[in-house]
């Protein structure tokens, strides 16, 4: 069986190494491994994602955090934030947890779950580089279920590349969010900003 980044439980063998890398005008030192996404270091979407988003507050949710890059660099950007990282992927969470506190982030939690299930209460904002090879009907899914767990004046982030249905998942978040913006366009990818969902039952 193909083993994949949104995999559970990763088989393949580990080869563990370290990538430094600079965001936010942060200099971050994570350990990555096989069998996550993105483990030569920060790719270029997440990277376009973080340095699109506006000044953040509150309860935060990098959902689908992998080895833990959104979720380490907004934690230590916004030390009075609450921090909640998430991810199916066993091998993703044990690094994320590892890179938090290699980079002394002690506002954040990470938590292994598909989607929202181990994600209780409310967000300010969701951050998302969604799972593309999962396919439509799974990140389509996330990005409904999001509107569940935003606070009334949250949202949530994503970051798509065009060539990679940005145009499409754009019109289907509209008929979910009354407020969708794109905020950056870079190289091929789409930040977006969802709010106001439009059956909104507000999270605690």
């Amino acid at each position: 069986m193909t083993q994949h980044y949104y995999t559970q439980n990763p088989e393949v063998e580990h080869d563990l190494r370290q990538v430094i890398f600079e965001v936010l005008g942060l200099r971050l030192n994570c350990t990555t491994d096989a069998g996550v996404f993105s483990r030569d270091g920060l790719d270029m979407g997440t990277r376009i994602l973080l340095e699109a988003l506006p000044e953040l507050h509150g309860r935060i949710l990098d959902l689908g955090c992998g080895w833990g890059p959104v979720g380490t660099a907004l934690g230590k950007r916004y030390p009075g934030a609450q921090i909640v990282l998430t991810d199916v992927n066993s091998r993703a969470t044990e690094l994320a947890a590892r890179n938090l506190a290699a980079n002394g982030v002690t506002n954040a939690a990470v938590v292994q779950g598909d989607g929202f299930a181990a994600v209780e209460g409310g967000f300010d904002a969701i951050v998302l580089n969604p799972p593309i090879r999962a396919g439509k009907a799974v990140i389509y899914a996330l990005f409904a279920e999001a509107a569940n767990h935003l606070r009334a004046d949250g949202a949530l982030y994503i970051v798509i590349r065009k060539q990679q249905g940005a145009e499409s998942a754009q019109k289907y978040l509209s008929s979910i969010y009354a407020d969708v913006e794109r905020i950056a366009r870079e190289k091929g990818y789409w930040v977006l900003r969802c709010a106001r969902p439009e059956e909104q039952h507000e999270a605690q």
